[in-house]
């Protein structure tokens, strides 16, 4: 039975990369000069730190331009309110979210169900499987799925026939 799999993956090359070009412009304009702004990343976040709360918000900016030029979508990330440092700076951290959440994943089983599309999506983890009798009805929930707005940013991968 044909069948593919629908998951939620970031490159994390990708945000390394944009993350090393972000810090490489901060440390070279003027405008963040002496303020002390700096990149981490750690885990599956982002940290951007800063004397003040505006050059915070202009470095998270910087960041958010670098990722978008490597094509990395802006709904794999939650950009966290600005928290003050002990210094009397700010930083802000951007969440990566990778995977598909239990109630995101329901709601696209619930929409291929109330598309009446001859195929069955299941929840495996935090990626889903649709399987159905012929490729084109695979295609058609491929094609379904693409024109909602889930707010996840998600890939059609492991094709099967």
């Amino acid at each position: 039975m044909p069948s593919f799999d629908i998951v939620s993956k970031v490159q994390w090359h990708e945000v390394e990369n944009a993350v090393n070009q972000a810090e490489k412009e901060v440390s070279q304009r003027f405008d963040f000069k002496d303020t002390g702004t700096e990149l981490e990343k750690t885990g599956n976040d982002i940290v951007v730190r800063s004397s003040t709360e505006e050059r915070a918000k202009a470095a998270l900016s910087v960041v958010q331009e670098k990722l978008v030029k490597r094509k990395v979508s802006p709904k794999f990330f939650d950009v966290g309110k600005p928290e003050p440092t002990a210094k009397g700076g700010a930083k802000i951290t951007l969440k990566v979210k990778e995977g598909i959440e239990s109630e995101k994943a329901k709601a696209i089983v619930q929409s291929v169900k109330d598309a009446k599309l001859k195929v069955q999506a299941a929840i495996q983890g935090d990626q889903l499987r649709v399987t159905g009798k012929s490729k084109d009805e695979l295609q058609t929930a491929i094609q379904h799925l693409k024109a909602q707005d889930f707010g996840l940013e998600l890939q059609y991968v492991n094709f099967r026939d």
